[in-house]
């Protein structure tokens, strides 16, 4: 068993906030001309082709059994659906606005961490935690009217992988996460050709083994290395901090997502949604101040 150490997993979620949006980026560039359920397969397809040496070369095992290959199973569908989800949503929405509508997952977590999970929410991180989901509603576009029922795309999103998360959070310590990473992207890959094949027959095409064209087969490959190696950050994260700590930071997301939209979709926030982010990124910095005074003070202090 691993011993929580707060910091250090706060710092490799870090890394997953950080590459997670580019991986969206990318996916919303070939989004327009490549099936969403191509992107899907290939994103997890190269996570498989990445891991499987890593594990054969090393001392990991890809056997699962009991509980831990159900929960893995389970883990691996609410992966497919969440990332379906997203990839989905960012064809009809600007990058930051589907990442901050998502937004209401760590808050969903954190509850479900305390009820679910029993695990210790204090107050001053309850708060920091909805403040916080309070600055990216201030990043929403106000008019869901312009796009429709797609605005409800990045609602599935944050139900899906805060599900995910406490899942993962479930198997995090009993298992190796370049072995969980690798056995869920060949479960993932095994279980999409099938559903695949049949949508190319069937002439469905968001369900269609189409490629895209010329150097979007070089995205299409950068879209599964970096989901691969930011879900292995956030993994190894589940490892060494509880999901209610964790929560709060991932809010971060958000002002890198506005960053990259801007970078290459020319999409900049108003003023309102300007503030909103300065606001996630306050309280994602004061969870990290209280957590560094935790493990400072730890064993005798209870973590606020």
């Amino acid at each position: 068993m691993t011993q929580d150490r707060p910091v250090f997993g706060i710092v490799l979620m870090l890394g997953f906030c950080l590459l997670a949006p580019l991986g969206d980026a990318m996916a919303k560039l070939l989004g327009e001309t490549t099936p969403i359920g191509m992107l899907v397969w290939v994103r997890f397809a190269v996570q498989a082709i990445v891991l499987i040496p890593l594990v054969a070369l090393s001392d990991r095992s890809f056997r699962m059994r009991g509980r831990i290959l159900r929960l893995t199973f389970i883990r691996t569908i609410l992966h497919i659906v969440g990332i379906a989800a997203m990839f989905s949503a960012l064809k009809f929405l600007p990058l930051a606005d589907a990442v901050a509508i998502a937004f209401v997952m760590p808050f969903i977590m954190l509850i479900l961490g305390k009820y679910v999970l029993d695990e210790v929410v204090g107050m001053r991180r309850l708060i920091a935690c909805t403040v916080g989901f309070v600055g990216t509603l201030m990043v929403i576009q106000p008019s869901f009217a312009q796009v429709g029922a797609a605005a409800l795309l990045p609602l599935v999103v944050a139900l899906v992988f805060a599900l995910f998360m406490l899942v993962t959070r479930k198997i995090a310590k009993d298992t190796d996460p370049v072995a969980l990473q690798a056995v869920s992207g060949i479960m993932a890959t095994v279980l999409l050709l099938p559903v695949l094949v049949l949508g190319t027959v069937g002439g469905v095409w968001e369900l269609s083994l189409i490629p895209p064209m010329g150097e979007g087969h070089y995205l299409l490959i950068a879209i599964g290395l970096l989901g691969t190696v930011a879900h292995l950050f956030m993994t190894w994260s589940l490892r060494y901090a509880p999901s209610a700590t964790l929560a709060p930071m991932q809010y971060l997301e958000i002002p890198v997502a506005t960053l990259f939209g801007w970078l290459i979709f020319h999409d900049l926030p108003d003023g309102i949604a300007a503030l909103g982010i300065a606001i996630t990124i306050a309280a994602g910095l004061y969870v990290i101040l209280r957590e560094r005074a935790s493990a400072r003070s730890a064993p005798t202090e209870t973590p606020a």
